[in-house]
């Protein structure tokens, strides 16, 4: 079976999710999260956090993202985030439709913000007093939208200038295993200082779902109706608890982001060597920027598939998987070297 780069959406399902599945599909348990999978995965996700929270299942990271912002936001306040967030890109605008809330977005640099521009975008809204929405959530991505990585001190000082401006913490996670390999370090380091985190799953092996984690009690309040009411509780949740269980057993959840972040490493080494595919951003995780020329590129995608998703024409995404193995790599690198020859 054909793999290629396109997205870690397009992989399959890690075996031992899948295993998983089949394993829950016997006999009858409780509907709605009243199973004992459920509060068992629940329990392991809590633990690998190690820091009081609620956890949530949901199908899907939009969602996760547009009820995060639902369960804090009335339609007076509004969303500090890049101009490359999920939530602002492809999203069909999920969050403002959910809230009310207006967003406010900030130039990144290859995906991140800074605290100084979080605070004079707050300073720039609020400075109209009661003619303007109250700046509440700052909502960043981890890995980012370039697939760069906030270091911990970086997260730190981001929820250090939230706190002392009255606003909220929220981590697009869906790619947030790939960023803890890149940084070394545990989800306990990665979520020190995170209020609400979209805790990511199908990019790294499950076949469907994601997690809301509340680390700020208040902001949980209410959630489990609002789920519900958000069209997103699961009847059959065991299945979603099946995935996120296997997922959190023996740190599968780091190897996978591992292979991920390593096929992407080799595939980033091998295309340096063809004058005509460059890089245009640093490469830390999963994913990787090149500007390349149009015929090539369309050569390539013929091979292997990948998108044309940067920020200007001629640049083009590569993304790794769980599933990518050294084969893949090397098959595509072997193409590109021969076009690149044939120029």
């Amino acid at each position: 079976m054909a793999r290629f780069f396109t997205s870690d959406n397009a992989s399959g399902v890690c075996p031992e999710v899948m295993n998983a599945l089949m394993e829950a599909n016997a006999g009858h348990t409780g509907a709605y999260g009243n199973d004992a999978l459920t509060q068992e995965a629940i329990s392991m996700v809590s633990q690998a956090l190690d820091r009081p929270c609620e956890v949530f299942f949901v199908y899907n990271g939009t969602a996760a993202n547009t009820l995060a912002c639902k369960a804090v936001l009335r339609s007076i306040d509004s969303i500090i985030c890049p101009d490359t967030a999920h939530i602002v890109t492809n999203e069909v605008g999920a969050p403002v439709n959910a809230t009310g809330s207006r967003i406010i977005t900030v130039e990144s640099s290859h995906g991140k913000i800074t605290p100084e521009q979080i605070r004079k975008a707050n300073q720039n809204e609020r400075w109209w007093g009661m003619h303007a929405t109250r700046p509440r959530l700052v909502s960043i991505s981890q890995s980012t939208e370039w697939g760069t990585v906030y270091s911990l001190s970086e997260l730190a000082a981001i929820k250090a200038v939230c706190t002392e401006l009255g606003m909220l913490l929220h981590v697009d996670g869906c790619r947030i295993y790939n960023a803890a390999v890149a940084l070394n370090c545990s989800l306990v380091e990665m979520c020190e200082h995170i209020d609400i985190l979209s805790l990511g799953g199908t990019k790294n092996g499950l076949m469907f779902g994601e997690a809301l984690v509340f680390f700020n009690a208040e902001a949980a309040d209410g959630f489990l109706h609002l789920r519900k009411q958000g069209l997103q509780l699961h009847s059959k949740m065991r299945f979603i608890s099946a995935q996120f269980k296997a997922l959190f057993t023996n740190e599968l959840w780091k190897r996978n982001a591992a292979q991920a972040n390593r096929m992407m490493g080799l595939l980033v080494e091998g295309l340096s060597e063809c004058p005509d595919i460059e890089l245009v951003c640093p490469v830390q995780t999963n994913q990787a920027f090149f500007s390349i020329p149009t015929d090539l590129a369309t050569q390539l995608q013929a091979f292997k598939d990948f998108y044309q998703n940067g920020p200007q024409p001629g640049v083009y995404r590569m993304v790794t998987s769980f599933d990518t193995t050294e084969e893949d790599v090397e098959s595509f690198v072997q193409e590109a070297k021969a076009l690149n020859k044939q120029k």
